[in-house]
């Protein structure tokens, strides 16, 4: 896999970006460096597992797959059907959280060069809107030109980084601490909890950076080598990303303003506000529209496969392939369906302005422990990285789903347990209804006669070869012409 898409898996700057202020509000400059240091490693722990699996079996099923072949047997179809709700219900929110805090950041940039308009929640759900119309037009007509733009992407955020890093270090407008400061002031006042729950709620903006790494799965069939390329991609993440971070946060903490003025912003989004008093000008670095576009792709992909497994209502028409416009076959309707629920599931902001966190947890939580399965049933990178990851993941879906600061109201709580638990109901009944009766689990190969639980080491890579059905290119499945 190419270094543009690994670089925009990552998405560092904008993971730190969107959700700065849970940054701010857990301590500030501790929480920012140490914290991402910590969670960039304990992600690392998660990764190789993955990565180790994900060679072994490349499929754009991903996580769902992977359960359901080193699962028992007795308990691989239900496992799966978990597994495979969750990474759905991750993939679906993590689009919506980087759509939906891409038009926050345009109004927070807006608010910049216009300070005198203050946008309404209709408002910004209107330019939520029109985001995510900009990157479904992008993956639907111009999905042959997603590796350019990858690559564009990743020459975008390497030298914004890089311009950003001198420009705030050369300029500090706001004045410039020294490195005790950065490196070590802490405080937790503005969170209302004790410092170090505060400390671990802080930790949101990394963990949300680096929960997608998963989904680089997803786009396994339309890459070549996959078995090869996937798990290199999911392992060179984590630490390019660690280093991007740090070279986008160092300068930060040793130019912060003060952080009471930047939780004061009323689009909810510091970050404008912050790099032009850093700057001292009027200036704004946009990378959201580009991960938006890649997210939704990948997003698409993911509910595609599902539905291929029969596990989505109506699956004949989300495992459909179409060529809009005379374009390569695209999962249309599975697009479609991710894009409806995202705009369904944005409506919420009208009722809470902490929706942006509540989309943020939803994702973390669904994303991490789809990925967490898997690895607890079968990982062998050894039990005591195995064990760091579960725990990591166990740990951070209690944490993400508690409100970022107290005393919580309706307004500012955090709507992620309800939304997870919506779609857990929701699982559970179709399951009960439809699942259990047409659900077997995604198309494995032949097996050769031996267990389904023996090592994987001893079972060919036959998602590898080519004897599990294409996808995009499998004649037998439906395509609109």
């Amino acid at each position: 896999m190419k270094i543009g898409r690994i670089l925009t898996a990552c998405a560092t700057a904008y993971g730190i970006s969107a959700p700065i202020s849970t940054f701010l509000i857990g301590g500030g400059p501790v929480t920012m460096i140490w914290g991402w240091v910590l969670v960039s490693l304990l992600t690392l722990s998660l990764v190789l597992s993955l990565a180790e699996i994900c060679s072994q079996y490349p499929t754009s099923a991903g996580a769902y797959y992977w359960t359901f072949r080193l699962s028992p047997l007795r308990a691989r179809v239900l496992l799966s059907w978990m597994t495979g709700w969750l990474t759905l219900v991750g993939v679906w929110t993590i689009a919506l959280s980087v759509n939906f805090g891409t038009g926050q950041l345009i109004v927070a940039a807006a608010g910049i060069f216009h300070p005198e308009w203050e946008a309404s929640a209709w408002q910004t759900y209107m330019i939520f809107l029109a985001v995510i119309t900009v990157s479904s037009v992008v993956c639907i007509f111009f999905n042959r030109y997603l590796p350019l733009l990858d690559t564009i992407c990743a020459y975008w955020t390497a030298i914004g980084i890089i311009v950003i890093l001198i420009c705030a270090s050369v300029k500090a407008a706001a004045g410039r601490h020294n490195a005790a400061y950065a490196l070590g002031h802490f405080d937790a006042s503005q969170a209302g909890w004790t410092p170090g729950w505060a400390f671990f709620i802080g930790l949101l903006p990394a963990a949300y950076t680096f929960s997608a790494v998963g989904m680089i799965a997803s786009m396994a069939e339309e890459v070549r080598n996959p078995a090869h390329e996937l798990p290199r991609a999911m392992v060179y993440t984590v630490p390019i990303g660690m280093v991007m971070g740090l070279v986008f946060l160092l300068p930060i903490v040793f130019t912060l303003p003060d952080i009471g003025t930047l939780l004061s912003v009323s689009s909810g989004q510091p970050i404008a506000v912050m790099f032009t008093l850093i700057m001292g000008n009027k200036a704004v670095f946009m990378i959201g529209m580009f991960c938006a576009i890649s997210i939704s792709c990948a997003a698409s992909r993911a509910t595609w496969a599902f539905a291929r497994d029969k596990a989505l209502p109506y699956p004949s028409l989300f495992s459909r392939l179409s060529r809009p416009a005379g374009t390569d076959p695209i999962p249309l309707y599975a697009f479609l369906l991710s894009t409806t629920i995202q705009l369904l599931l944005g409506l919420i902001y009208l009722g809470s302005s902490a929706a942006f966190n509540g989309f943020v947890g939803v994702a973390v939580v669904c994303l991490g422990a789809s990925n967490a399965l898997p690895v607890a049933v079968l990982g062998r990178w050894g039990a005591s990285i195995n064990a760091i990851a579960v725990l990591w993941i166990a740990f951070s879906i209690v944490l993400f789903c508690m409100p970022t600061a107290l005393p919580a109201t309706a307004d500012s709580m955090n709507y992620a347990s309800v939304v997870f638990v919506g779609f857990a109901l929701f699982s559970a009944v179709w399951y009960w209804i439809d699942g259990r009766h047409h659900y077997v689990g995604p198309p494995v190969p032949q097996d050769n006669g031996g267990s389904d639980t023996e090592s994987m080491g001893r079972e060919e890579n036959a998602v590898g070869s080519t004897k599990l059905p294409k996808t995009f290119g499998d004649a037998e499945l439906p395509v609109d012409q």
